[in-house]
């Protein structure tokens, strides 16, 4: 009787693309930030082990230490966000609804700048008259 195989849990390659997909990151984003190419990305992808000095690079661009891909479970992730989320009605998780119109609020806040540019305007128009007249 054979024994299936258990996936190796330690492919560093596949961790980092998890972890980049789950940033929203695209392999042309990182090639970008890591100065190489979206091939290259696409192939550190698929290496089950990376030296450590690249490892470093890439876990910087991702916002993570070098130690933290190398323990990365998506079974935790999982995991942590089934543990936290304690409402079985995910549809109010995502209805959000603003007593108040965004567009109002958006309109108010340029509006008081634009009264303190007008402010700051006139106080300069101020002081450039008193500088001529002296």
């Amino acid at each position: 009787m054979e024994t299936a195989e258990k996936p190796n849990r330690n492919h560093l390659g596949r961790k980092i693309s998890r972890i980049r997909e789950l940033r929203g990151m695209k392999q042309e984003t990182l090639a970008t930030e890591l100065g190489i190419s979206q091939q290259a990305i696409s192939k550190l992808e698929q290496s089950e082990e990376i030296e450590d000095s690249t490892l470093e690079k890439v876990a910087k661009v991702l916002g993570l230490t070098a130690e933290s891909i190398k323990n990365f479970s998506e079974e935790a992730v999982f995991n942590i966000i089934g543990n936290t989320v304690t409402n079985h009605d995910n549809g109010s998780l995502f209805n959000y609804q603003p007593t108040f119109n965004p567009l109002d609020k958006l309109m108010e806040a340029l509006d008081a700048n634009k009264e303190l540019y007008e402010r700051l305007l006139t106080s300069e128009r101020e002081k450039v008259e008193i500088l001529k007249n002296k």
